[in-house]
């Protein structure tokens, strides 16, 4: 079953919440408005289920997520319930080859409100990185985690808001998205994986290569060289070879799984049919994906 862990649709109740609104992130028409950043024009093709059902008929799997840079799980929960259940409405209806991740404001992290959603059939959740750089943003996350840990399914980390800094279009997703990735992973390295032992866990844009600095990290006294943990997953948005195969050097093929980012990105994996691509993009595409998604029950 071939699966992209990684897109983004804006789904009709999603679209119709958002223009709503009258305070960022809002839509009027298709232009988004965010704070701190320019307005963005939204091509509505990107987010016709119809027109992106045909762009993914490849796949056995594209898994769609809230768009966490928008900011709606960082909003007060008042704000961010309306439309985080909009997006869910629409979510849990989307036709194949679709699936969705849920989403959850870390504002109010209610583990009540996580299961009635993961009930529904979603594949896990999605949460910031935004709010899990540190030991306390995965403390305030800790009841939704083990939500994920007891039914065996896996949090998906994804770059959060990033103000504008005057810089390229580029910049966003270029700088303060791999920073908030890099900190992700070490945050869960360090305060998070002891305290959720069994947590299947990928991470965005491969970890903004966060793996690549463990020489750096052993050589600043921290412990456990040569050990690779098979719970944390990493996919492959906007990056290809070159980048993915450092990161198989340093972790082994077994943790990365293929993403997107649509409509924002297409994938820069290699052509599958590539005779000499093909058992490492079977690993990626089909059997690492399947490891992930995989229901695993606690024993704790």
């Amino acid at each position: 079953m071939s699966v992209d862990v990684h897109q983004h649709l804006w789904t009709p109740s999603l679209v119709d919440a958002l223009r709503r609104r009258t305070r960022p992130p809002y839509l009027d028409g298709w232009t988004l408005i965010l704070d701190g950043e320019p307005p963005y024009e939204a091509d509505p093709a990107d987010h016709d289920v119809e027109i992106r059902r045909k762009r993914n008929a490849h796949l056995d799997l594209a898994l769609v997520s809230l768009s966490s840079p928008l900011g709606i799980e960082h909003l007060q929960p008042e704000e961010a319930w309306p439309l985080i259940d909009a997006y869910h409405a629409d979510a849990r209806a989307l036709p194949a080859p679709f699936g969705a991740w849920a989403a959850a404001p870390v504002t109010d992290p209610d583990p009540v409100r996580l299961s009635h959603a993961l009930d529904q059939g979603l594949a896990g959740l999605q949460l910031p990185a935004t709010a899990l750089g540190d030991a306390r943003g995965l403390a305030l996350a800790a009841p939704l985690l083990d939500v994920l840990e007891e039914r065996g399914l896996p949090l998906f980390v994804h770059p959060g808001p990033a103000a504008a800094a005057g810089g390229p279009a580029w910049w966003a997703a270029v700088v303060p998205y791999v920073q908030q990735m890099h900190a992700a992973w070490y945050a869960f390295e360090a305060f998070g994986r002891a305290r959720h032992p069994r947590l299947k866990v990928c991470f965005a844009l491969l970890a903004g290569l966060a793996p690549l600095h463990r020489e750096r990290q052993l050589s600043r006294g921290a412990t456990g060289r040569g050990l690779v943990d098979p719970d944390l997953f990493l996919e492959t948005s906007s990056y290809g070879p070159r980048a993915a195969d450092a990161v198989i050097r340093e972790l082994g093929i077994d943790v990365l799984v293929a993403g997107s980012d649509q409509p924002y990105a297409e994938s820069a994996w290699p052509d599958p049919g590539d005779p000499a691509q093909r058992a490492v993009d079977h690993a990626v595409r089909v059997a690492n994906p399947g490891r992930l998604l995989s229901r695993k029950e606690s024993h704790q």
